[in-house]
């Protein structure tokens, strides 16, 4: 019986390493999918597996999800725009090439070679690459060096806030 436990414990010591191995050689080659502008909440910029509410503004169509990111893109022109993270340029999100990772992240790009650029490379680190920004629609913004942004909710400050964070 021991020499059958050992047998096994060695096989498993054994196996563990190649088994992590292709995980991450397999997390590596697609961390970052596109995606299209329609399921991106670009107020928050979440990814959705539903179309969001089409937004005009001077022509172009931005998406959000829900009544209060529609009228905050609508008023406020730096939601509209992102930091391409491979040419460090301003992009406007409705004309973005977007890309968004496995945690969630959504990026935006001035061109399909900026994003197959980026995609080519290691996932970006998720720890303290961020910088915080202005309160915005009672969300505190973050954008990462590399370009990213993301949402952070603050305290709620009134029940619409409290009901919106919690929509997100």
């Amino acid at each position: 019986m021991k020499t059958f436990l050992l047998a096994l414990m060695m096989a498993l010591t054994t196996l563990a390493p190649a088994m992590a191995a292709d995980t991450s050689h397999a997390h590596d080659s697609a961390w970052l999918k596109p995606t299209e502008a329609q399921y991106v909440c670009m107020m928050n910029n979440k990814v959705f597996d539903k179309p969001q509410i089409a937004i005009e503004v001077e022509g172009k169509t931005y998406y959000g999800c829900c009544p209060m990111c529609a009228d905050k893109l609508k008023n406020d022109v730096s939601l509209r725009t992102a930091t391409d993270p491979v040419s460090g340029k301003p992009v406007d999100k409705a004309s973005a090439v977007i890309g968004a990772d496995t945690h969630g992240m959504t990026y935006y790009f001035e061109s399909k070679e900026n994003f197959d650029k980026f995609a080519s490379g290691p996932m970006p680190p998720m720890d303290g690459g961020m910088k915080m920004h202005e309160m915005k629609g009672g969300m505190m913004m973050q954008e990462e060096k590399n370009g990213a942004t993301k949402s952070v909710d603050p305290a709620p400050s009134s029940k619409n806030d409290e009901n919106h964070q919690q929509h997100h």
